[in-house]
């Protein structure tokens, strides 16, 4: 169970869409939109890791043409919040300008983020830990998944809030947006590679 608890933690702390976006909406829009888009991607996250657990990821994903139009569609999507992200200049904002994100905004992030099926696959179908009992194991990987998922997702909120609290120079938040979208590019390009 050890084993499994570091993964998590290891595989949700690294630089993804979720945690990247996160940092973003905090240091873009404050706390209270912060805590918002959290709220809906920690919705998003459990409703993909239940479409693993049942199967109805594997299902949809073993259709090639579903599996195309998902894969290109959501590296579309977040080679669009990569280049919102670069081109925003001297402000750490990328998604909307005018109005900040909110829950839907979130949830709609995780069911399209390729990551978020590949760590929910990696959970689920490795480190058993119950194998006499596989419905008491999925329900304890759940709570601990949730357990590290919302501390570390905090973390990244608050280390946006913290940026747009430091009124940075310029050219260190244009620095910031393209760190940002470059790590997002790597998992958009590894997320592609790993399924061709």
């Amino acid at each position: 169970m050890l084993e499994f608890a570091a993964a998590v933690f290891f595989l949700i702390v690294t630089p993804g869409p979720g945690v990247l976006s996160t940092a973003g909406v905090g240091s873009a829009y404050g706390t209270r939109a912060g805590l918002a888009y959290v709220s809906g991607l920690w919705v998003g996250n459990n409703l993909v890791a239940g479409l693993v657990v049942s199967g109805l990821a594997a299902a949809a994903l073993a259709v090639p043409w579903l599996r195309a139009v998902l894969l290109w569609g959501s590296a579309a999507y977040l080679l669009y919040l990569a280049a919102k992200i670069a081109l925003a200049g001297a402000r750490i904002g990328f998604i909307h300008p005018e109005r900040s994100p909110g829950f839907w905004n979130g949830l709609a992030l995780q069911p399209i983020n390729p990551k978020a099926y590949a760590v929910n696959t990696a959970f689920f179908s490795g480190f058993a830990f119950m194998a006499e009992a596989p419905g008491l194991e999925v329900g304890l990987k759940f709570l601990i998944i949730n357990a590290i998922w919302i501390p570390i997702h905090l973390a990244w909120l608050w280390a946006g809030v913290t940026l747009r609290r430091m009124e940075l120079p310029a050219r260190v938040n244009r620095a910031i947006n393209i760190v940002m979208a470059a790590a997002m590019l790597i998992v958009v390009a590894l997320a592609v590679q790993a399924q061709l």
